[in-house]
């Protein structure tokens, strides 16, 4: 699969920090409702085998893992309330398509280093945010997909002249969050010392150490990053070529195969059929970027 580098541009909403909320709160419409963005609620569906949808049914409706922090991605408008962006959507059509309504779906924000924990648990019956699809991660849980490809890039302020790609990281102080794939690579690749690595838990987080001067860059993925950038352009700035490739997939229990081959049965449907693009062009695609569909590796 090709790294791309999503062009700069995206139009975001404001970011808010929260926990987690059913969908449909007042206050006005998502982007993505203002793009007429819907799915048709399947019925009658039965996923043999499977605990996970078993639970979901008997709940009255999937408890999914999103992040809420990342501008077209996956954030929760603090004037709204609404949960929106690609990861979001994409996580709306698999519970459609699963049987259930919007109004079913209980959102639970869970930062990077928990996810795995919180799949593990059964807190989230699936996750779907910026999750990159490794076989460390594997050993523990499962995933469908991928059904996005990024590439790991650079934010610097606006104002930073010195670091123009990965190779001028060394000596400089790189933020990204915990239990996060780039923070791994900064590591295992040596960009910058042991010492100067700052973990933390939301990109919030480090976009303000930024700003404030207490770090020189953050590293994640480049959409994440863009959006950032959008949203602040007179003080970020994102920079240099993409250094990896993220596939993203939905995070599921290990051992529920059945629940895994029906999610990639949902995504491959949504790819073929144009879905998929219309979510893309809704959120991601407002950078006026062309997207690259992924295929699906299933196992």
């Amino acid at each position: 699969m090709k790294i791309r580098k999503l062009a700069a541009g995206l139009l975001v909403a404001g970011i808010a920090l929260t926990a987690c909320g059913k969908e449909g709160s007042p206050g006005g419409e998502s982007d993505a409702e203002q793009a007429n963005l819907s799915y048709e609620v399947a019925q009658n569906v039965d996923v043999k085998g499977s605990p996970t949808f078993q639970k979901m049914k008997q709940a009255g409706g999937p408890t999914i893992g999103v992040k809420d922090d990342q501008p077209n991605l996956g954030y929760k408008s603090g004037t709204t309330n609404e949960y929106s962006g690609f990861d979001v959507e994409i996580a709306r059509l698999v519970a459609a398509k699963l049987g259930f309504e919007k109004s079913d779906i209980n959102y639970k924000a869970v930062p990077s280093a928990g996810r795995e924990q919180a799949i593990i648990n059964g807190d989230v019956d699936y996750y779907v945010g910026t999750y990159t699809i490794n076989d460390e991660r594997k050993q523990q849980i499962s995933f469908a997909g991928p059904y996005f490809v990024a590439g790991q890039s650079l934010l610097v302020a606006a104002d930073n002249n010195d670091i123009k790609g990965k190779d001028d990281l060394k000596g400089k102080k790189v933020c990204s969050v915990s239990g996060s794939t780039p923070i791994q690579n900064v590591r295992e690749q040596g960009l910058t010392e042991n010492s100067n690595i700052v973990e933390l838990q939301q990109y919030s987080q480090c976009v303000s150490q930024i700003k404030q001067g207490q770090v020189d860059a953050m590293t994640t993925d480049d959409a994440i990053l863009l959006g950032y950038a959008a949203e602040d352009p007179d003080n970020l700035k994102v920079v240099g070529e993409t250094f990896s490739e993220e596939p993203y997939g939905i995070g599921l229990p290990k051992d529920d195969k059945a629940l895994r081959d029906k999610v990639n049965d949902i995504l491959q449907e949504a790819m073929d059929d144009g879905t998929w693009q219309k979510i893309y062009d809704a959120t991601l695609g407002k950078s006026g970027q062309d997207s690259e569909m992924p295929k699906l590796e299933r196992y």
